[in-house]
């Protein structure tokens, strides 16, 4: 890839549904780390610069990634907030910038170069979507051709926009050069007094910036909760590795 890359990846949640002390992104995945796994797909990409949000108790965290950077969210304010933590570590950089949960550990390289490619086609926001066999707890993608118009969680959407079957994964990359101008103007207006990364999309937008969407395979974009969602992850990778 010819333009700089960057990483942020969220890995400052806590074990508690999967009944662990680990923080979520330790949880194994065959024998690895969730968060390890993502780290060596990105490693093998030589981007610029890989940065994990943390916990303030995330030294075991801090340890798995290193020697790559971390900076740690004090306080739980929401997923918006979690990437802002990221600023003075990738201040001034303006190449893509991919927003990596944590907990979502089977991402392909391909997939994350593909989400960078769009940034270099000219968007400001790009989403990973995908079509789950049940739609029903996931945010959906509006979309108008290729025009990603907005993300509207599923507790919030209408009858006709819970119809829509292409839903947000979480995964986003932006254009590093308006990332943090984004993130500051993403309000926390809602029930839970938090910073959502999907507001991000309209904030973009009013931005005059252009957001796009495109889909991956359900199986890759799988997270893991609890420890049955765990059990599923490693079904998945065992069957990619046997292909």
């Amino acid at each position: 890839m010819k333009q700089k890359v960057a990483a942020i990846i969220l890995g400052a949640g806590k074990g508690t549904r999967m009944k662990s002390d680990l923080p979520k992104v330790m949880m194994p995945v065959c024998g690895k780390s969730m968060i390890r796994h993502i780290i060596d797909t990105l490693e093998k990409m030589n981007i610029d610069e890989i940065v994990t949000v943390i916990a303030p108790d995330g030294d075991i965290v801090k340890k798995e990634v290193a020697p790559h950077k971390t900076c740690v969210q004090d306080k739980q304010l929401g997923t918006g907030h979690a990437v802002k933590c990221a600023a003075p570590l990738l201040k001034g950089f303006d190449g893509a910038v991919m927003v990596i949960f944590g907990d979502t550990p089977l991402i392909t390289q391909k997939t994350f170069e593909r989400s960078v490619n769009k940034i270099a086609e000219g968007y400001g926001v790009v989403v990973l979507g995908f079509k789950p066999a049940d739609p029903a707890r996931y945010g959906r993608l509006k979309m108008k051709g290729d025009e990603l118009e907005g993300i509207v969680e599923y507790k919030d959407a209408d009858e006709a926009e819970r119809a829509i079957d292409f839903c947000n994964s979480g995964f986003m990359t932006f254009d590093g050069k308006h990332l943090f101008e984004i993130l500051d103007k993403i309000g926390n207006e809602n029930a839970a007094g938090e910073y959502y990364l999907t507001d991000a999309v309209k904030v973009a937008r009013d931005m005059g910036l252009k957001c796009t969407a495109f889909e991956g395979d359900p199986e890759e974009v799988a997270s893991a909760n609890t420890r049955e969602e765990l059990a599923l992850l490693e079904q998945y990778l065992k069957k990619r590795n046997n292909a």
